[in-house]
């Protein structure tokens, strides 16, 4: 029997953590319409075995040929053998050729695994399905095994340094630019992959291009630039704010209009940022409001958007979107019984539009999920 359901309703983490105690054998699929992005995790016996995403790719070939282990040459000729017939995977045929040693080839897969999984365990809006499967089922280029438990412990790490890096960074749609030049008369002492990022740094590109463009995970690169912006060698600019700046107080359906694109691109941080603004010049309006608490909520900030979806409900109490995403907040806080409570309010509006009766079903699960956590947590501490 398949596991599914929205990440809203079971985190990516808490997933994860499920196929893990249950010792799952098969195929993790979870689906981000905002993001426009989908990622696949391969599980035996509820350790990880493989992974691949769709935005940015982390083929085994390419990390070999980042790490100076494979020329371009040498894989070209791996994979001649394999389109010849040749039904050994890349890595195999790697060994058995000696490119590569088999503790060089369990670094690299395990790095091509982690940078999926970390990516991954960022999202908390989507889809997911787990099917059940059997041994060698996955398209695997080498075999490898992580225990779940440790790659969600260096997720968390990772989470904590974010938070710091996002000072500088607060989203991926920032653009670097190089500082004017100071002849200081030293040299600068760069390491190789600094020297490479600063290589494709041209002032147009935001932190997400660049990372497309070396094939490196965007958490690496982040991580980079916050160094170099830090030693004062890069300039940093947000076209979001810059943007925002420009309209200042205009009308507010240009500024909702400027958060929905910003959703739908897959920048929260960024459509934050434009909902604050549209807060800002418009604070007596509901809409600002519940757009804030939207992106907040796109941006796994679940306390900051309870507070931007209560100030929404406080100015519409006859709003059904923010009465339901006012719900979630709470319930993504640990506060179920009152999440139940405004979904029961929710229940009961008059009117709501059609796409808010659609979503009936969906709200009626999660109270009464909401209502049995609370239950259940009551009962502990009795």
């Amino acid at each position: 029997m398949p596991i599914e359901g929205p990440l809203k309703e079971l985190s990516i983490h808490d997933v994860f953590q499920l196929l893990d105690l249950s010792r799952k054998t098969g195929t993790l699929k979870v689906v981000s319409d905002l993001r426009q992005n989908a990622g696949t995790v391969f599980f035996e016996d509820g350790a990880v075995v493989g992974a691949d995403i769709r935005s940015n790719p982390h083929p085994l070939g390419r990390l070999l040929m980042q790490a100076g282990r494979l020329s371009e040459a040498g894989l070209t000729a791996t994979r001649a053998k394999q389109e010849a017939g040749d039904p050994r995977r890349l890595g195999e045929i790697l060994l058995a050729d000696g490119v590569v040693t088999q503790r060089e080839l369990a670094r690299v897969v395990r790095q091509q695994i982690e940078e999926v999984v970390f990516e991954m365990v960022g999202w908390s809006e989507g889809y997911f399905a787990f099917e059940d499967g059997k041994r060698g089922d996955w398209p695997t280029e080498a075999e490898t095994r992580i225990p779940t438990g440790a790659l969600l412990m260096e997720a968390a790490r990772r989470t904590d340094e974010w938070s710091r890096i996002e000072k500088i960074i607060p989203h991926l749609g920032v653009v670097p630019k190089l500082a004017p030049v100071v002849d200081t008369g030293t040299p600068l002492d760069l390491l190789p992959a600094e020297w490479e990022l600063l290589a494709v740094v041209d002032g147009t590109r935001t932190v997400r291009d660049l990372a497309n463009v070396l094939g490196r995970p965007e958490f690496e690169v982040a991580r980079t630039l916050f160094g170099l912006a830090t030693a004062g060698i890069i300039l940093l600019e947000d076209p979001a704010r810059r943007a925002m700046e420009a309209i200042g107080s205009a009308d507010l359906p240009i500024l909702l209009g400027e958060v929905d694109q910003l959703l739908g691109a897959g920048d929260p941080e960024a459509a934050a940022q434009a909902a604050e603004q549209a807060v800002s010049g418009h604070p007596d309006e509901p809409l600002a409001h519940l757009a804030h608490g939207r992106a907040l909520l796109a941006s796994a900030r679940p306390l900051e958007a309870s507070e931007a979806l209560w100030q929404a409900v406080q100015l519409d109490a006859q709003s059904a979107p923010a009465q339901r995403l006012f719900g979630l907040s709470l319930a993504a806080t640990g506060r179920f019984r009152e999440a139940a409570q405004v979904w029961d309010q929710w229940r009961r509006l008059a009117e709501k539009p059609p796409e808010e009766d659609a979503q009936a079903a969906a709200v009626e699960r999660v109270r009464q999920a909401a209502l049995a956590l609370d239950l259940a947590l009551r009962g502990s501490r009795d």
